[in-house]
């Protein structure tokens, strides 16, 4: 599908708003998160895997990550060509190892154990690509300290979200 649209902002969110006719002609009824493809003025190529997250109404924003737009050169306030198709390839849970750290770490932690199993799937795959992807050890490790905490019950912001 291919459509022109304005990027804007939603809060700090960079994002196109896919309509509900629109979405319908991707992927009839769904009402979740919908897995696709993207591309804005023909670019990333190969195209990037993003989740378009329902509106409530049957729309749903399309939230546009800094790699796409870098790929493609656009800002918000751009009018751009968007291209989206459905992912079949897409698959829930968690697609990257759990490091090791963090394991050990939840294993001695019963509290923060039962937290993690708790997540939806979405969310431990949001984790793990996060801690997957960053360069040090050093970042590493205080990141995995402050999951833990997080998942523990400590009032403080991890992964620019409020857990508790």
């Amino acid at each position: 599908m291919n459509f022109k649209a304005k990027i804007e902002l939603r809060g700090i969110n960079p994002y196109v708003l896919v309509s509900a006719a629109r979405a319908r002609r991707i992927k009839p009824d769904w009402k979740r998160p919908m897995p696709i493809l993207v591309q804005l003025n023909g670019k990333p190529d190969p195209a990037w895997p993003v989740n378009m997250m329902p509106a409530g109404d049957g729309s749903f924003y399309l939230y546009l990550d800094g790699s796409v737009r870098g790929a493609s050169g656009t800002e918000v306030g751009d009018t751009v060509e968007v291209t989206l198709v459905f992912d079949d390839a897409y698959r829930a849970g968690p697609q990257h190892e759990m490091l090791p750290e963090f394991a050990s770490r939840l294993d001695g932690n019963p509290l923060a154990k039962a937290r993690w199993d708790g997540l939806t799937p979405g969310l431990k795959k949001e984790v793990l690509r996060y801690l997957a992807n960053l360069k040090s050890d050093a970042a590493r490790q205080r990141n995995v300290e402050r999951a833990v905490g997080v998942l523990s019950g400590a009032k403080e912001r991890f992964m620019a979200r409020d857990w508790n």
